[in-house]
């Protein structure tokens, strides 16, 4: 998990844009000195993330804030599961539950989608991974999430590997010319990952010496040549367009690695509630 001082300064960025300097409603009609007590729920089944996210959300508004939890990140909830009951100032509780809830639900949104997608490979050499595909400033917990869900990640940003695109390639001339440029600068420790369209690209990826090769946008038939053509000489990465329907598929076909921007970039929220306990 990330350290607190990085999760604060998402949650602190969130509360300030959802309160302002004021919560008309709360601040109006609840006594500050009220306590209170309230359940997170799920409305849905899937996998839990970011509840102790979640949870710093109060303890960042509420001194007096407690909590008791009863999943942790990557448990499985069935519809119904109260996940935590917390208790503390009521006008606080029901200034932090929206950014809360954002972040649980989306967290959550986002480890059910790929342990859905983890899944459908079971059984094969295939790893899910991520993209860079993410929501600004939230890039770190949303690939937290992927991992709660079974998946891996792939790069954080541009600095954890080398990764030569369609641009890149153009810009120089080629799939040879890049990779030897690259290879000249590069200390030992970085890999080189190439970005191929057809079968001609995948050899000349091969040729110079990639680590991994892409096989952008190939279809089903174009992956199997891929796969056979490489033998295990580089890894495989399929990527472009594959969905819940044609994963099974491309994991069928033996590649290493598939990597889905949709768990990031299209996820639907869980459907997880804060419920106000009457009376305490």
């Amino acid at each position: 998990m990330l350290p607190k001082f990085y999760i604060d300064e998402i949650i602190l960025r969130a509360l300030k844009e959802d309160i302002n300097y004021i919560d008309v409603s709360a601040d109006t009609v609840i006594p500050p000195e009220q306590d209170g007590a309230a359940v997170f729920l799920a409305k849905a089944d899937g996998v839990l993330c970011g509840v102790d996210v979640a949870m710093r959300v109060f303890e960042l508004l509420d001194d007096s804030f407690k909590a008791e939890v009863f999943k942790k990140d990557g448990d499985t909830l069935k519809k119904g599961d109260i996940i935590a009951k917390i208790s503390g100032k009521t006008a606080l509780l029901l200034k932090g539950e929206r950014t809360a809830l954002n972040l649980l639900q989306h967290m959550s949104g986002i480890a059910s989608a790929t342990s859905a997608a983890v899944e459908l490979v079971k059984g094969t050499q295939t790893k899910i991974t991520d993209t860079r595909k993410t929501l600004p400033g939230m890039r770190a917990l949303q690939k937290y999430a992927v991992v709660c869900g079974g998946g891996f990640n792939h790069r954080f940003n541009l600095s954890d590997g080398a990764m030569l695109k369609d641009n890149h390639i153009d810009a120089c001339g080629g799939i040879p010319n890049a990779v030897k440029i690259i290879r000249g600068k590069l200390g030992h420790m970085v890999k080189v990952e190439v970005e191929t369209r057809n079968m001609e690209e995948v050899a000349q990826a091969l040729e110079a010496g990639a680590d991994i090769i892409m096989l952008d946008n190939f279809d089903y038939d174009m992956t199997k040549q891929a796969v056979a053509f490489v033998d295990g000489r580089a890894m495989l990465e399929s990527s472009g367009g594959i969905t819940l329907e044609t994963l099974s598929g491309y994991a069928q076909c033996g590649v290493d690695i598939i990597s889905i921007g949709a768990l990031t970039h299209s996820v639907k929220a869980l459907d997880i509630s804060m419920k106000y306990q009457k009376g305490e």
